[in-house]
Parts: structure tokens; sequence; C-alpha cells
């Protein structure tokens, strides 16, 4: 089994260095903080959640960020996605996702918030 090596400054004090599933669950997380067509030469990387913040939360939004958020995860070999769940709250919307991490078959939420005030993503413990 191959052990996957990364490191992240997002909400950490002085461990930069992550493996594996916490590694996988970054680099999923990161693609959420970059909104589609935002990034050069590539126009469809990123999330359209950035998008849908100030759009009327329909069903066809929510299935617009379903189908967004599958589309993202299926990009990491290392990650199967269960389930996901989209909510609106009072401030903007929040993501609720099973996944899996393949190599270990650890299976983990996590809630990412995408908040209209702050504009800004961060992952929910």
């Amino acid at each position: 089994m191959s052990t996957y090596r990364g490191f992240s400054t997002y909400n950490r004090f002085k461990k930069f260095r992550l493996t594996d599933f916490e590694l996988a669950k970054q680099d999923l997380f990161n693609n959420f903080n970059i909104r589609k067509g935002e990034k050069l030469m590539n126009p469809k990387f990123g999330t359209i959640v950035w998008d849908m913040l100030f759009e009327p939360f329909t069903s066809e939004t929510k299935q617009q960020i379903v189908d967004d958020i599958t589309r993202i995860a299926q990009t990491d070999p290392r990650l199967a996605l269960n389930q996901v769940t989209v909510t609106q709250y009072e401030h903007g919307i929040q993501l609720a996702l099973e996944i899996t991490y393949i190599p270990s078959n650890q299976t983990a939420q996590m809630y990412i918030d995408f908040n209209q005030q702050t504009n800004a993503a961060s992952m929910v413990n």
C-alpha cells in the first residue's frame, strides 16, 4: 500500500505534514476553495457552490451542487463519495460528505460550510 505525503498550513499551528486519508481530505477541501473558472489554464477546476450562495435554494440548485460535488470527488482516485447532503443555513450552504479512503477502506464524514458573509469555506468537525 502506498503512503501519500503532503503539507498543509490550513488550521495548523506546528505540524504541517499530512499523510494518507488526512491528505486526501485536505486535497478535496482545497478544490472547494476555488470558484469554478478561476484557475489559470484549467477553467473546469473548482466548484460552482460559490456561484450558488446567493441563488434561491431550490431543488434544482441543490441537485446542481450535488452533481458538482460528485464530479469533483470523482477526480481523486483515492476517494469514493458515498453520500452528499446539501443544506442551507443562516449564512450560506453546508455540505455533509461521507467519503471512503479507498487504500485503507476508512470512512469519514466531512462538513464544509460556505459562508456568504465571510466569503470563505471552512471544514467543521
